[in-house]
């Protein structure tokens, strides 16, 4: 039998295995505006980037990009978008709860509607904090509990879809201090899969023991 892993993979391969881009190539509008300043060359990570759409807008801004997505047919899709706008991206495929992230290594981690359940999704943020640079941000939207039963995109599975104070709850004792919490609803237009008004928690932190 499959691990999930395996059948994760699997999932997220068939649909990458489009033709379109399913979540389009235009960045996640947060990112876009809520993404704090970085100078150029800072190094960016971006966990669950999949075919590589906000990767390539951040390689755009002048940082330097590693984008990573467990299927290797998002991560096909990435390496042409990023060669179409014309940047480089350092583009891995691995399972984002399993890789290592490094320690000090990242002036941002960046991940943008990663749904993982909550024991992982603690653990990953445990191990985004030891990656993160004193001084280096970590930039976050999701679909939060109000998005369970819509039909505008994301997982119906009430574990995959935290409250804002989980997933602040989660940075609270690991030296990081909350610049930007909310929870709401917006328009989120992003390819065929992401299209309409959505519930979706956004979170921005910033590791202590620089000023």
């Amino acid at each position: 039998m499959n691990s999930p892993q395996d059948q994760l993979k699997a999932f997220w391969d068939a649909r990458y295995a489009a033709a379109d881009y399913v979540y389009g190539t235009g960045p996640n509008t947060f990112l876009t505006t809520r993404m704090p300043p970085l100078a150029p060359g800072a190094r960016v990570l971006c966990l669950a980037d999949g075919e590589g759409r906000n990767g390539v807008w951040l390689a755009r801004q002048g940082y330097r990009v590693t984008s990573v997505d467990i299927a290797a047919q998002g991560i096909a899709k990435a390496r042409q978008l990023a060669a179409a706008q014309g940047v480089a991206l350092d583009l891995r495929t691995g399972d984002v709860t399993r890789m290592p992230l490094g320690v000090d290594a990242w002036d941002a981690v960046v991940s943008i509607f990663l749904h993982l359940p909550p024991a992982p999704r603690r653990a990953l943020h445990q191990r985004v904090a030891q990656a993160l640079r004193p001084g280096g941000f970590f930039v976050w939207e999701a679909y939060g509990p109000g998005q369970l039963g819509q039909p505008t995109g994301g997982p119906q599975s009430a574990a995959l879809l935290p409250a804002v104070q989980d997933v602040a709850d989660d940075f609270a004792q690991i030296g990081c201090t909350v610049l930007h919490q909310w929870s709401g609803w917006r328009e989120v237009r992003e390819g065929a899969l992401h299209s309409g008004r959505g519930a979706v928690t956004q979170f921005i932190a910033r590791k202590t023991g620089k000023d």
